[in-house]
Order: C-alpha cells, then sequence, then structure tokens
C-alpha cells in the first residue's frame, strides 16, 4: 500500500468542492469549533482513526460557540479533503439541537448516536467513519464544519428524505439560510 501512496501523492480532491464552499452553506464564520483531543492543524489521536487501520473508529469531543438566535438546527459534516478522489470524501453528516452545546465522544456512532443528534448518510455509510487514509498518500486533513441553520433540514426535504439522500445532494439541497458556521481540521497519517 506504500507504492499505491506514493504514485497518488499528487492526487488530491482538494477545499473546492467541500460543504465549507458549497453557495448554499456560506454564510458568517462566527462559530468557534473545538475539540478537547485536538488543536486545530494537529493530529487526530489513533483512537478517533477507522478499526481497519488500528484505531477505535470513536468521534471526537467537540464543542463550540453559542449558535446565532434563530438557529433551527445545527448541521455537521465531516469530510477529508486529501483524499485521491474529484471531490472530498464526506465521513459524517450529522443533524444536531443547538441546544446541545458539544458532543462528547462517541456521539455520533450510528448505533448510539447521543441525546440530539441525528446521523446522516455518509460516502462511506452512516454515523462517524474515522480516518483510513492509504498509507504513504502523506496527511490527510479531516474537516469537521459546523452551519447553524435558520430552519430545519427535514423542513426543506421531508425527514425520510433526508434520511436517504446521498450527502452531495443533501448538502446541495438545503436552502435554509446559514446563520453562522464555524471549522476544526485534524490531521491523520500512515
Amino acid at each position: 500500500m506504500t507504492l499505491l501512496g506514493r504514485l497518488l501523492n499528487n492526487r488530491r480532491a482538494g477545499e473546492a468542492h467541500t460543504a465549507w464552499n458549497l453557495p448554499n452553506l456560506q454564510g458568517p464564520a462566527l462559530l468557534t469549533l473545538t475539540s478537547r483531543h485536538f488543536a486545530h492543524g494537529e493530529a487526530m489521536p489513533p483512537r478517533h482513526a477507522a478499526k481497519n487501520v488500528g484505531g477505535g473508529n470513536l468521534s471526537p469531543h467537540l464543542t463550540w460557540t453559542a449558535p446565532a438566535p434563530g438557529t433551527a438546527q445545527l448541521l455537521l459534516v465531516v469530510e477529508d479533503t486529501d483524499v485521491p478522489l474529484p471531490r472530498p470524501a464526506v465521513h459524517c453528516v450529522a443533524l444536531v439541537d443547538p441546544a446541545s452545546g458539544d458532543l462528547g465522544p462517541g456521539a455520533l456512532d450510528a448505533r448510539r448516536p447521543a441525546a440530539g443528534v441525528r446521523v446522516l448518510r455518509s460516502t462511506i455509510g452512516r454515523g462517524y467513519h474515522g480516518p483510513a487514509p492509504v498509507k504513504g498518500h502523506g496527511p490527510h486533513r479531516y474537516t469537521f464544519q459546523l452551519f447553524a441553520l435558520a430552519a430545519t433540514v427535514d423542513g426543506a426535504l421531508g425527514a425520510e428524505t433526508a434520511d436517504r439522500t446521498r450527502p452531495r445532494a443533501l448538502l446541495g439541497g438545503i436552502t435554509a439560510p446559514v446563520l453562522a458556521r464555524g471549522r476544526l481540521t485534524g490531521t491523520y497519517e500512515r
């Protein structure tokens, strides 16, 4: 696998197609998103990596500043911007109750999400999927993006539709105004 990583070294999705850069998810960057497990731009601990690379697939602790008044729902999107594909890989999409204030470790588990959390489809499946970059490909950036929406996603798409929709279609179909947003990036390398 190391050879494959080296061969793909110059192929990276980049940030142009991240949720952060979608025209319908633009808004003021007023939320400060942090984790007690890693700082912005630093390496994520192995326990947050995927099980197939020796990690625990445990979603990290996340906390944020109070969302803007009028926030109906928070949308959390986790993307790998360095995957050797045309677009970033979506590792998690979740809807979060704005009253939550934070998510504890493991809160994004598909089978047992925390109270106030609803996990949706990602590129890989449902729930949090930790880093598992190709060995030898170099460091990958995993961007946790939080959007404070003025209306619920279900209001625009319907609950059943939101649960079944592929992540790119879901993100592109959100019509609620973004009142605030913030992001946190961790890295992981094999």
